[in-house]
């Protein structure tokens, strides 16, 4: 059976990537899904061209990955694609989140880097020459952030691992991709907080285009998926500039 398999699937540029791989892939038997709320899925599953296999739970919870695990194991898929879409940020200083709950902060760190491994751990055995990863970054991956400290660290650790999974699966044929959008007009503001800068309000993506970009980035073998002039210009921006002339002048914005 061959299948994909999508994390943070209930909303945003994961729900989006659910609607769109079963054009990318148009002998998929499944798409496997994962999410806390499991009547998006179920409404998900009505849209979707390609059948959903629901796993509802918590991604910072053992007993969803106990569910996979036995699900892989007897089900003994041939995943063409994961792709890691959960995440969240929280916006504020380190101080400030961290006197409201301190917990947020490792709660970002456990959703964003700890289940995105613990995923690629239990469904790589099941990925052959030709497979894809799609792990979900963010153009904060590029530098540190002001304001964003816990999130952009986490998805630098997301960048990071990407590319080097890249180097170390190519000789069996697995693409990985990370995907390194800026600002995208889904529901993560709503946790994350109000999106208040001129600027990155001026760059906000749709999440079609988003993932619309990131699915031909894949199939084109890149490592970094980046949609938009300005994202690619914050790249480059990043590797030219002295990270601290960065800081300083996002404190000045």
């Amino acid at each position: 059976m061959k299948a994909a398999v999508v994390t943070g699937a209930s909303s945003g540029l994961g729900r989006e990537f659910v609607r769109q791989i079963g054009y990318f892939y148009r002998d998929l038997d499944e798409i496997w899904v994962f999410a806390r709320r499991r009547k998006r899925l179920e409404q998900l599953g009505r849209e979707s061209r390609v059948p959903l296999r629901i796993f509802d739970g918590n991604l910072r919870k053992k007993q969803v990955y106990r569910q996979y695990q036995s699900a892989l194991k007897e089900i003994r898929p041939d995943v063409r694609m994961l792709v890691n879409a959960a995440g969240f940020g929280k916006s504020g200083t380190f101080s400030d989140i961290a006197s409201g709950s301190g917990k947020t902060q490792t709660d970002m760190i456990d959703l964003n880097c700890r289940a995105l491994t613990r995923m690629i751990q239990l469904t790589l055995p099941c990925m052959h020459k030709g497979a894809r990863i799609i792990n979900l970054a963010s153009a904060a991956a590029f530098c540190p952030q002001n304001g964003f400290a816990v999130y952009a660290a986490t998805k630098a650790y997301v960048l990071s691992l990407s590319r080097a999974l890249s180097s170390e699966l190519r000789p069996r044929g697995i693409i990985v991709t990370a995907v390194c959008p800026g600002p995208v007009d889904t529901e993560f503001f709503q946790v994350s907080g109000g999106l208040t800068s001129p600027l990155k309000k001026l760059t906000l993506s749709e999440a079609p285009k988003v993932v619309r970009k990131a699915l031909f980035d894949s199939r084109k073998r890149r490592e970094v998926s980046v949609y938009g002039a300005a994202m690619r210009a914050a790249r480059a921006g990043a590797k030219l500039l002295p990270h601290r002339l960065i800081l300083r002048a996002e404190e000045i914005l």
